[in-house]
């Protein structure tokens, strides 16, 4: 199985890449070549150090998504709409969203489009074909990239194409300690991407780092 990271030099993108190149082919998407170029050079370096195994090739996001069985979003939501606009691609595809609409002030507010979540507006931006699924929405960019740490989190899984869901489930189980859960459909996605705000600010007020959930 190939999976592109669209975005795959953000922090959040290197940390998937690094951790999901010791089970899967990965292509790290970017729209600057170089940028996509050294955080494959700082992956392997950082697996060759550990003895771990690390697929990875470098691409453009255009190329990512052309070549991948499954495509994660690592983009900011303030960047969805430029992203996605003039792609192609994505139909038949397994699409995940790990997109959070956030802002933060004196603390972290949801602030989701008119849709009701970044899921629910992606899906209006996608061929109908695209087989969407949010999922990884509540993990720190920090945590994805300190690959000498297990990550012990609970990852709601929700969307609409229930093949899709047990696809993207059995990727997250294979990853660290994460163990995935069914969240229900699409339209869970607003609750999802507003509890990265909720674990953000209990961090935050708490004077906690690396704040995650789990559920027991």
């Amino acid at each position: 199985m190939k999976i592109g990271i669209v975005g795959g030099t953000g922090k959040i993108g290197e940390g998937m890449a690094m951790r999901l190149s010791q089970i899967y082919d990965v292509l790290v998407g970017s729209r600057e070549e170089e940028k996509a170029k050294s955080t494959c050079e700082f992956c392997r370096n950082s697996a060759t150090e550990r003895g771990l195994p690390c697929n990875l090739k470098w691409v453009s996001n255009q190329d990512a998504v052309r070549e991948a069985d499954v495509i994660i979003l690592a983009i900011p939501y303030k960047h969805l709409d430029s992203t996605i606009a003039g792609m192609e691609g994505f139909e038949g595809k397994v699409v995940i969203s790990p997109i959070n609409p956030m802002e933060k002030q004196d603390f972290f507010i949801f602030t989701p489009p008119a849709e009701g979540s970044a899921a629910l507006h992606l899906k209006t931006l996608l061929p109908a074909s695209a087989r969407l699924c949010v999922a990884f929405n509540n993990i720190a960019g920090s945590r994805w990239r300190d690959i000498d740490e297990e990550l012990e989190y609970s990852v709601a899984v929700c969307g609409d194409d229930q093949a899709a869901k047990v696809m993207v489930m059995d990727i997250i189980d294979r990853i660290s300690l994460l163990k995935s859960y069914d969240a229900g459909p699409l339209t869970m996605s607003p609750v999802i991407e507003g509890m990265t705000a909720l674990v953000n600010n209990i961090g935050l007020l708490n004077q906690m780092k690396n704040v995650g959930i789990r559920f027991v």
